[in-house]
């Protein structure tokens, strides 16, 4: 008797089938025999692998830099960053977004990151979830608005969901970038920046979360670190937007005061202390040699930019 009931097995051989033809997917060929090496025969070629990353990296810097201008011009025109990705690529974006806040004290909004799956595949995988170019459409045409930056991330370049969002982007207005691991990925015509790093295959095949994952980081480290540098979050290669949450970054602060300045330690917690543990204003009355007061009045004159504080300080 027909139940109508449909078997695993049958539901499984109902799921599309894709065959990615991305390097990533591709056979390694220094790495055939990885199951058959020592330990340390296997770290080697991994390690080895992994040095073609930074060059990889390298070969894009251009490319990264004008996704910094677009990111600059969108959040100092009150706009956003937004990263779509899935699987191992959705989750470094989640990474590098989370650590921004701590590092500069950036507000929360600037960097939005969307992972396939929502929170729960940070943990797991969501089945189906990165083949969803519906919902990845939909969460895009909810949050992204005329004016923002939005950094679609698939080691393939063809990952339906981040497809789906960085076009429903387009539509919204937003300038688009997609990042991946696949130089000749077919969606590299259709953003305005196109980065595809070339890391090549992976010594496990289709382990994305090897050399491609580490490139990715690498770039969007690059690309947020140097965001932040651009917005006037760093003086000369110093932090000087955190907040000091715990007895370290106490102690990073004075630090930090002592080098920008060449002032004695208790100089620094003096006027840090008077300027009642703002960073910036402390600096800017040590180098300039302004009371706190009128620091504070310059950084507040140049949108709290150091550099723009000193020049008027200094005229």
């Amino acid at each position: 008797m027909t139940t109508g009931r449909v078997e695993p097995d049958e539901v499984a051989a109902a799921r599309p089938v894709v065959r990615v033809g991305a390097p990533t997917e591709r056979r390694n060929p220094h790495s055939l025999d990885l199951d058959l090496m020592s330990t340390r025969e296997v770290l080697t070629v991994i390690n080895e692998a992994d040095r073609r990353v930074p060059g990889a990296v390298a070969a894009v810097l251009d490319e990264i830099a004008e996704t910094v201008d677009l990111a600059v011009a969108a959040l100092r025109g009150g706009h956003r960053v937004h990263y779509f990705g899935a699987g191992t690529s959705g989750r470094l974006g989640v990474l590098d977004a989370a650590e921004l806040a701590p590092t500069f004290n950036s507000p929360r909004h600037w960097f939005c990151a969307h992972l396939a799956g929502g929170p729960e595949a940070m943990w797991r995988a969501v089945e189906d979830a990165e083949d969803d170019e519906r919902t990845g459409a939909a969460e895009a045409t909810d949050c992204v608005r005329p004016g923002d930056l939005v950094v679609g991330l698939a080691a393939s370049g063809r990952t339906p969901y981040v497809l789906g969002a960085l076009a429903a982007s387009r539509a919204q207005g937003a300038a688009t970038v997609l990042l991946c691991a696949n130089p000749e990925a077919d969606a590299a015509s259709s953003v305005d920046v196109f980065i595809g790093v070339d890391t090549g295959p992976e010594v496990v095949t289709g382990s994305t979360r090897m050399k491609a994952g580490t490139a990715q980081k690498l770039v969007l480290n690059t690309f947020s670190t140097a965001v932040m540098v651009r917005l006037g979050r760093v003086y000369s290669n110093l932090m000087i937007d955190m907040v000091a949450t715990n007895a370290k970054l106490r102690g990073r602060m004075i630090s930090i005061l002592m080098e920008a300045t060449g002032c004695a330690e208790e100089v620094c917690q003096a006027v840090l202390h008077e300027a009642d543990g703002d960073l910036k204003t402390a600096l800017v009355s040590l180098v300039s040699g302004a009371e706190v007061a009128a620091a504070r009045a310059a950084l507040a004159r140049s949108a709290d930019q150091v550099r723009g504080a000193l020049a008027l300080l200094a005229s």
